[in-house]
């Protein structure tokens, strides 16, 4: 049997962590000096009343020793093998320990470093689990893993609750607004794809984006958010109406990662099946 393992980092939801029976390492978020499991030793919304309240926030990849638990947790509910899927180094220190870690497992662990970070990584687990689904192998879970890294895309808006608190009737192309960016991820590059006025702008550009980016492909799409969660689920409708579409999770977006991005952002990561 082959186990899938990641970091919370990631953002893996509910929905998919129970269907794929994925083990994930959690990463420490320290607050105000103290240091917090994420998932654990603090929910997301108690997070974001801390970061709302001024908290000072800093993030912590786990020790080797913390992924190993995980791996041999694996082992004893019967796991021969691991497929271990992260972030890569440019974004944690998370997969250092991942290496450290996976020689001293009880099983096989194969890494895979995405090169990636946030659900553009819970993309990599839900291809990997999606193989095993299909009675893949140890190499066939790992390609879908890596072949997914290369063609995940995504898109997002920082400053959602600015706009959805905007979405009134006055001109909010007046001069002197500068209006708000749509940001994608294409070839390891931050694009600005985009520049918006109020909410139904923002659905239009991030909508078009995806389907664009689909290109008539049956895609898999992960919508989240950081408390704009009206927006998100607008959001949602919208890209559950594209024929490309076939699936769609939610997931919020979690302390060690909206740490980074603050309080309202909104966004997709979509990949082909």
């Amino acid at each position: 049997m082959i186990a899938l393992v990641t970091d919370s980092m990631s953002q893996l939801p509910p929905t998919l962590r129970t269907r794929y029976d994925v083990r994930i390492v959690p990463m420490t978020v320290v607050i105000d000096g103290i240091p917090l499991r994420e998932g654990i030793d603090i929910s997301t919304e108690e997070f974001y009343e801390r970061l709302a309240a001024g908290a000072a926030i800093t993030t912590v990849a786990p020790a080797p020793g913390e992924v190993l638990v995980e791996y041999q947790a694996a082992a004893e509910r019967g796991a021969t093998q691991v497929v271990s899927i992260h972030s890569g180094a440019a974004w944690a220190a998370t997969i250092d320990s991942v290496y450290k870690a996976a020689p001293m497992s009880p099983i096989p662990v194969e890494v895979v470093d995405t090169g990636l970070v946030s659900f553009r990584v819970s993309c990599c687990v839900w291809s990997a689990g999606e193989a095993l689904a299909d009675g893949g192998d140890l190499a066939t879970t790992v390609a879908a893993a890596k072949r997914t890294a290369t063609n995940v895309g995504n898109v997002f808006v920082v400053g959602a609750l600015d706009l959805v608190h905007a979405n009134g009737g006055t001109d909010r192309r007046a001069p002197g607004r500068d209006g708000t960016a749509i940001q994608a991820w294409e070839h390891g590059e931050m694009l600005q794809v985009g520049t918006v006025y109020d909410v139904d702008a923002t659905l239009d550009v991030m909508t078009n984006y995806v389907a664009r980016r689909a290109a008539g492909l049956p895609q898999r799409v992960g919508v989240g958010d950081a408390g704009s969660t009206d927006l998100a689920e607008a959001f949602a409708a919208r890209l559950r109406a594209l024929p490309c579409v076939t699936e769609l999770v939610h997931y919020r977006i979690g302390p060690s990662v909206g740490g980074q991005t603050g309080p309202d952002t909104v966004g997709a990561c979509f990949f082909p099946i």
